[in-house]
This record gives C-alpha cells, sequence and structure tokens, in this order.
C-alpha cells in the first residue's frame, strides 16, 4: 500500500528559500568575534600607546633630575609625571619606584645595565596587570573566556653630550667665519639662527655646519663653488644650549671653594684673594682657586705679558685682559663682568697646552659678557664660554681642539684652522642632553 505524500510538502521540501540562513548565522557569529577581537586588539594597541607615552615622559624626567640630584629625588620626579599623564586614582599603580632603574645603555650588547650610582641612563617599567589588579579589560573577548589583557612597556633614556658641545662653535646668534679658513675632519659649526661664510674656505670631510634651516646659510656671490667641502657639511637643526643656563651656577661655585666644578688640579677649597689686579705668575698659586675684586666696571683684572700661567682658577668681576703672548694651560678664568670686552688680549694668546691633543693642559675661559681677541689666538684643547658674543680676528689656530660656546654671536675672521681632536678636552664645561635609547 502506497502512502501519498500531501502537495504542501511536496512543495515545501523542493523550495530552497532560506538555504543560506545557517550559513548567514555562522558568518554573522565569525563577524562578530572577528570585530569584537578587532576592537580589544586595538583598544590593548591603544592602551599601550598611553603607557609608553608615559614611560618616555617618565625617564626624560628622572634623567633630567638625577643630573642633579639625588636617586630617590630623581625616581619621585618620574612618578609625579606618570601620575599626571595617567592618574593612579583612575588606573591603578602603573609605576613604582622600584619599577625605575638607573644604570647606562650598552649599545654593543643592546642591552641596559643596572648601575644603581649611574647618571648616564634609566630604565622605566610601567604596566597594567591583573597582579596589579588593573589590567586593561575587554569587551568581546570575555564571551571566549579572555575577560583581560595585561599589558607593559618601558622605556630608555640616556645622556649625551652632541660633538658641536665638545669641539666646535655653537652660538645662539649667527656664526659668521670670513675667507681661507679651513677645518678639518669632525670640527662642527652650529648656530641657532643661521651660519655666514665667506670664500676660499675648505670643510674637510665629515665637518658639520648645521643651523635650523641649511637654506639661511648666508654665501658669496660665488656660493658653494669657492666653499670646497661646504655643501655636502650642511645640516638642519636646533640646539637649547644648556651649558649657558648653567654659567652662573658655575662660576659661583668656583668662587665658593668648586665644590661641584672645580678641576682636578685644585687640590684646596681654600679661597686665596689676590691684593694686586696686575697678575703675573709669582701672584698665583699652584693648586689653588683666587679671586681678586674690582669697585668699578671699567677695571680690569690684567695678566702679564709674555709669561705662562698654569695649574690655578681664578673668579672675578673685573674684566679680564691677558698681555700680548700670554700662554694658560691648567686654568680656568671666570668672570662675572657682562661688557661687551671682559675678555680681551691684544694679540698671540695661547690658551692650552701644545700637546699634540694629549689629556691634561686644557684652559677654560668663562664670562657672563663677551670675548674679544685680535690676531694669533692659539687653542689648543680648550674652551671658551661667554653668555654673550666671542669674536677673534685673523690667524686663530684650534687644530688640536677648540670649543667655542655663545649665547650671542661667534665672529671669526680670515686664515683660521680649526680641527677636531678627539682627546684632550677632557675638563671642558658640559651639561648633558638627552635620548631615547630604546
Amino acid at each position: 500500500m502506497k502512502t501519498s505524500v500531501p502537495v504542501s510538502f511536496k512543495k515545501f521540501r523542493k523550495q530552497e528559500n532560506g538555504a543560506i540562513t545557517a550559513l548567514g548565522l555562522f558568518m554573522t557569529l565569525s563577524s562578530i568575534v572577528i570585530g569584537g577581537l578587532a576592537i580589544d586588539v586595538s583598544h590593548a594597541m591603544m592602551v599601550r600607546t598611553q603607557l609608553q607615552v608615559a614611560a618616555d615622559v617618565a625617564a626624560h624626567a628622572a634623567l633630567y633630575k638625577r643630573e642633579r640630584e639625588t636617586a630617590a629625588d630623581a625616581k619621585q620626579a618620574a612618578l609625579d609625571v606618570a601620575n599626571v599623564n595617567l592618574p593612579s586614582v583612575k588606573y591603578g599603580s602603573l609605576l613604582t619606584a622600584q619599577d625605575i632603574r638607573f644604570g647606562y645603555w650598552d649599545t654593543a650588547a643592546q642591552a641596559f645595565q643596572i648601575d644603581a650610582s649611574s647618571k648616564d641612563g634609566v630604565l622605566v617599567d610601567i604596566s597594567r596587570l591583573a597582579a596589579k589588579n588593573n589590567s586593561v579589560g575587554t569587551y568581546f573577548l570575555k564571551f571566549a573566556g579572555i575577560g583581560s589583557w595585561d599589558v607593559r612597556t618601558g622605556a630608555v633614556f640616556e645622556t649625551y653630550i652632541p660633538t658641536c658641545f665638545r669641539e666646535g662653535f655653537v652660538a645662539g646668534g649667527v656664526v659668521d667665519v670670513q675667507s681661507n679658513n679651513t677645518y678639518t675632519n669632525g670640527f662642527c659649526i652650529h648656530s641657532n639662527t643661521h651660519v655666514e661664510v665667506n670664500s676660499n674656505n675648505f670643510f674637510q670631510d665629515n665637518t658639520v655646519v648645521s643651523m635650523p634651516d641649511r637654506r639661511g646659510i648666508v654665501l658669496p656671490n660665488s656660493g658653494f663653488d669657492s666653499n670646497a667641502g661646504l655643501q655636502s657639511s650642511l645640516r638642519d637643526g636646533s640646539y637649547q644650549i644648556r651649558i649657558l643656563n648653567r654659567l652662573p651656577d658655575i662660576i659661583d661655585d668656583l668662587a665658593s671653594g668648586g665644590i661641584d666644578y672645580a678641576p682636578d688640579y685644585i687640590t684646596s677649597a681654600s679661597i686665596i684673594t689676590l691684593a694686586s689686579r696686575n697678575i703675573s705668575p709669582a701672584d698665583l698659586t699652584s693648586g689653588r682657586i683666587h679671586t681678586v675684586s674690582c669697585a668699578g666696571s671699567g677695571q680690569k683684572a690684567t695678566f702679564s705679558a709674555h709669561n705662562s700661567f698654569s695649574d690655578f682658577v681664578l673668579v672675578t668681576n673685573c674684566k679680564v685682559s691677558f698681555g700680548q703672548g700670554a700662554i694658560l694651560d691648567n686654568s680656568i678664568v671666570a668672570t662675572t663682568s657682562t661688557d661687551a670686552s671682559s675678555i680681551t688680549a691684544p694679540s698671540s694668546i695661547q690658551l692650552g697646552r701644545d700637546d699634540n691633543c694629549a689629556t691634561d693642559g686644557g684652559t677654560q675661559l668663562l664670562t657672563m659678557g663677551s670675548i674679544s681677541f685680535p690676531a694669533d689666538l692659539m687653542v689648543y684643547g680648550s674652551q671658551l664660554i661667554a653668555m654673550d658674543n666671542i669674536e677673534f680676528a685673523a690667524n686663530a689656530n684650534g687644530i688640536e681642539g677648540a670649543s667655542f660656546i655663545a649665547g650671542g654671536i661667534i665672529s671669526g675672521t680670515s686664515n683660521m684652522t680649526m680641527g677636531f681632536c678627539g682627546s684632550g678636552m677632557e675638563r671642558n664645561f658640559e651639561a648633558e642632553y638627552f635620548r631615547l635609547a630604546t
């Protein structure tokens, strides 16, 4: 006996309407899972970016503070900065003092080496973790059993001294150099305004001439044709000249016995006050800091001509004049005079020992005013820092290490030779700069 199938069921069996429904449900569910994963991952990446920014600024704050203060104070500065960026009342404990470690970045090993006493680098480890009860919650992955992410990142900052501040000309204003000058391998000329160059200058390979916009360089009509190597030396760049901010403190410290800034050839913090402003080698005691005062802004402390002076520090409020042919090595002369000619010499002054870039023997001249030297300035492993201008005339020689830093202009004329030693500048006054190591 045959069983008949109703006509309506036969039609239903043959219909294909809705066949995609099962696949559609599957695709919809897959899309929700993938979309949810994308949203949760994007959120975690956003949180990681927030943590990275906080780590970067905290590391910079710690290293900046560590330059002059204790490790504990530096760590607290980092914690304060991190809390400003990501308040603990909202995000929980992201960073503790134990997560901030001082040391140095080992470039060769590409690793951070911990040294609690170091001021050269800092590692900051910042995180949101389940163990801290502040992990990053998920939106969709919680339905798959993943309720939160652990997110952590870190930053390493290190100190460095830009090459231009070790050896070279650095000015807040214009650097103006004239004709027939030679700059040898590695020497640097930098202006935060622009550089002006005349003709027939030679810039050896690896010299640097930088300013905020290299297109601002001022050249003669002959342009680059009369300045061999200049075009390839040009760079864009700008610096905050931090050592100038520290200059008053350096001079004050030296005047008070040199607790922080006295060179190693000074053997006593006791100050010797000179009775006369006319200074000969016999007036200066080796290994000591000396002071001499002037009652009026026009008065000078004068170093006698054709004599050598060494192993001393002199701090004064006078203008300073060096006699012709004076030679200074292992010495610091610092003045608070703000005069336009606060440190001068008639001609033929030698700063530093002519020792082929050997260590020791350098001289530092510091002034809150300007430095002005005429012809035949010879510089060997020595540094000039002026809050205002540095000007020098023809035949300057700095082939064995010269660092000139001015808040105003640096102006040099013709027939000079300036070179890069790479050594023998160990007593430069420097202010560290900071960069992200990794």
